[in-house]
């Protein structure tokens, strides 16, 4: 057995990152500003491709913050949350002393469902609690329902935080995920799409908004020859060293979007005679996702022998790494006393899914060695 270690997503860089790290300890930029920050700004922007404003910091978990802080969302308040995701999407709402409502998904993107999102703004407003914020996440860079979900927040007057932290390089009808909320946030952890080794973006739609984010982001400095401070600010601001990176990064962007979007094509043909898996992919024409992760569900009802779990078991016998669904948050013992509102679409993904090995660095024999695995787990 090749003892070499074929892991889910590990970063993949593109050659050039080196040339933007090497000018900041030239220019002795490394600091949490400078030239590649402000250029790692302006290229994501660029990327989008939309009339928004980029403040990039320390991780997505700081962008999502943040954005919560500029919604206006104190102690108190209750904010409505995708239940299945990361568990980055939901902790900023207790950082800020707010109760997170978690929302079901619905089957065709695992995402926010509209008719549970609906049916919890009205039942927290019937208890007069209107929400003062919704959470809709792009799970695995698969574009949310953007237009119905959207058509309840302008119905109830709650912004939208749009978690993109999966999903830069997916769109929706030709827009780029990341531009569709009143805020909205990228990771660039080092298992994301392009990597600032740990780093993240917040979206805002105009400069006043950026520059407020910024100024918390740093501390909250006020404007004075000394340091005082008026409001309560953080340490979130992206090293000029890491932005280098994702300067690097953000050059092979596009390609390492098409690379994922072909693990993802290898997997559907890899399944196609193994009519109890199904391989997660875009369920309409206007959804364009970029694969972060490949995802499968297996139906496993006909044999209890095909199960996600008993995969992610054999593929390690054969050192590849594959990982559960993320477990949903109304099902994490820290927020079991949380309001849920839904069925089991999510807590289903959950137990019958699995990740597989999709960053943009696999290679020819690298998906010879997962073929061949999946090929003797259900003996085709």
């Amino acid at each position: 057995m090749n003892k070499d270690k074929i892991w889910l997503s590990s970063p993949h860089m593109g050659g050039s990152e080196q040339q933007y790290i090497y000018r900041a300890f030239k220019e002795n930029w490394i600091a949490p500003l400078g030239p590649n920050v402000t250029g790692f700004e302006q290229d994501i922007k660029d990327y989008l491709k939309e009339d928004v404003f980029i403040a990039a910091v320390s991780s997505g978990t700081a962008a999502l913050h943040l954005a919560l802080l500029m919604a206006g969302v104190k102690a108190g308040d209750e904010v409505l949350c995708q239940s299945m995701t990361f568990v980055a999407s939901a902790n900023p709402i207790n950082y800020v002393g707010a109760t997170p409502i978690f929302i079901d998904s619905e089957k065709e993107t695992l995402n926010i469902s509209p008719q549970y999102l609906k049916k919890a703004v009205q039942k927290r407003m019937e208890k007069g609690k209107k929400p003062k914020a919704i959470i809709a996440v792009h799970l695995y860079g698969m574009p949310y329902k953007v237009k119905e979900i959207h058509a309840i927040a302008r119905e109830y007057d709650i912004p939208i935080i749009e978690d993109s932290a999966e999903a830069l390089g997916s769109s929706y009808e030709g827009q780029k995920c990341g531009t569709f909320g009143d805020f909205a946030i990228f990771s660039f952890n080092g298992n994301k799409i392009i990597t600032t080794s740990g780093g993240g973006a917040l979206i805002t739609k105009n400069q006043k908004l950026k520059e407020k984010a910024i100024f918390l982001a740093t501390q909250a400095r006020d404007d004075a020859p000394y340091y005082q401070h008026s409001e309560i600010g953080y340490n979130y601001r992206m090293s000029n060293v890491s932005a280098g990176i994702g300067r690097g990064q953000m050059e092979v962007l596009d390609a390492h979007v098409n690379l994922r979007r072909k693990n993802n094509k290898f997997y559907r043909n890899l399944f196609k005679e193994v009519e109890e898996v199904k391989v997660f992919c875009e369920p309409e024409k206007q959804y364009f996702c970029n694969h972060w992760l490949t995802v499968i569900t297996i139906d496993s009802n006909n044999n209890m022998e095909w199960t996600s779990e008993r995969l992610r078991e054999h593929l390690l016998e054969y050192n590849i790494e594959s990982r559960p669904l993320w477990k949903p948050m109304h099902l994490q013992p820290v927020f079991a006393s949380s309001p849920f509102y839904g069925s089991t679409v999510a807590e289903d993904a959950f137990k019958s899914g699995l990740c597989l090995p999709s960053g943009s660095n696999l290679s020819d024999e690298d998906k010879e060695r997962i073929g061949a695995a999946v090929k003797s787990f259900f003996n085709i």
